[in-house]
């Protein structure tokens, strides 16, 4: 799929401004999600896309006219589309431009939408996904990309009660190095809370390391929360470490959390594509 294919025209409606890397997040979540709604289509009764931070659907690349399809908008459109899709946004001007391209781009789609911050209104997100039962096999893939590490690592406990598997960003490259003191002090509970616990902090002064190594162990600390969730861990270079375009400083990371072995085939082949510059869909 070449790079014009994430590109949108602008519809006036609300558009966010994000960083040129968001182009590299487009397409490495759109090839996943393709090979995972492909993949999973005939093995699962019911396919369920959840965004979490699904924004208004489009985004405007900063200083430019550029102007790019979102997540969700990326997901409705995949060759095999999802069975059902349920988008979570607590910026009531997004939700509203985000309604508004759904209808406009997949009207014949099952979305529901839910108003508000994804954790406060977990249980509605819960209530709107399908019943799993044995005649009614459900698999769940969310999305979880926030502005910052202000993931709430029970939300995400709570949502793995069900068959999900989740793609998360984990945005600790400039919050890490910016407000170290204060995570690392203990006057901030925002490590604890992404992360589910507050251990980490006595880990980290026992391993004794750099300060720039504080960003690759969040990460791992991370991946340690979903393995006590069931989830396979996974190695840092499983993960795609996305710089900055200007001065190539580390933003964040991008990862596959899943129980199946066959999720990550698909997430080595993203990776592959990622780092080959393969054109995967040219």
């Amino acid at each position: 799929m070449a790079s014009h294919a994430f590109h949108a025209e602008d519809d006036g409606l609300a558009c966010p401004e994000v960083g040129a890397w968001a182009e590299t997040k487009h397409r490495l979540l759109a090839l996943y999600d393709e090979l995972f709604s492909t993949g999973m289509k005939n093995k699962w009764d019911q396919r369920v896309y959840i965004d979490l931070y699904a924004g208004s659907g489009y985004s405007r690349i900063r200083g430019t006219k550029t102007i790019l399809k979102g997540s969700p908008i990326i997901a409705l459109t995949v060759p095999s589309p999802f069975d059902k899709y349920i988008f979570c946004e607590e910026n009531p001007d997004l939700l509203t431009a985000l309604k508004a391209r759904v209808k406009r781009i997949a009207p014949g789609v099952s979305v529901s939408f839910v108003s508000g911050r994804c954790d406060s209104e977990i249980e509605r997100i819960c209530a709107e996904i399908p019943q799993h039962s044995s005649n009614n096999k459900v698999l769940s893939l969310c999305l979880v990309d926030p502005f910052d590490f202000g993931i709430k690592f029970e939300t995400l406990r709570r949502l793995s009660a069900v068959f999900v598997d989740f793609v998360v960003l984990l945005a600790i490259g400039m919050d890490a190095n910016r407000n170290y003191d204060r995570y690392v002090d203990g006057n901030s509970t925002k490590i604890d809370e992404a992360l589910g616990n507050t251990q980490w902090r006595e880990r980290w002064k026992a391993v004794g390391v750099r300060r720039r190594d504080f960003r690759p162990f969040l990460a791992d600390e991370f991946s340690k929360s979903m393995e006590s969730l069931g989830y396979l861990r996974k190695p840092l270079d499983r993960m795609k470490l996305v710089r900055s375009d200007d001065k190539n400083l580390p933003l964040y990371y991008l990862a596959l959390f899943s129980r199946s072995e066959t999720a990550y085939k698909f997430w080595d082949d993203v990776l592959k594509y990622s780092t080959d510059q393969t054109a995967f869909w040219d």
